[in-house]
């Protein structure tokens, strides 16, 4: 039976033979100091490292992503000539009202 690998879009990749499909995690070497470690050991314990990391490393690029996002978006609505400009708060409260979906 022959196995064969398969790249996902998210660049993740699968291992799949024709009964399993699972998957690969890249193993990486980093460098901590020592304080760093023990405050991190103190929260997760040493097994706990590597989930911990992972997390705060796809926390940290989304929060990466949705800065970009907002930086991209800087200066596109411009400053006035807007219905909101007068009352921003009525404005608010007429879309809320307008919205079917909204309960209460």
């Amino acid at each position: 039976m022959s196995t064969r690998a398969i790249p996902f879009r998210n660049g993740e990749t699968f291992v799949t033979d024709s009964r399993v499909c699972y998957r690969v995690a890249m193993r990486l070497h980093i460098t901590l100091d020592n304080d760093l470690v023990r405050h991190l050991d103190s929260r997760v314990g040493s097994r706990g490292r590597s989930a911990f990391i992972a997390q705060a490393v796809r926390q940290a690029l989304e929060n990466e992503h949705r800065w970009e996002l907002i930086e991209s978006a800087l200066g596109r609505v411009a400053d006035g000539g807007h219905e909101w400009d007068e009352d921003v708060a009525g404005w608010v409260r007429s879309q809320r009202r307008a919205d079917e979906r909204r309960v209460g």
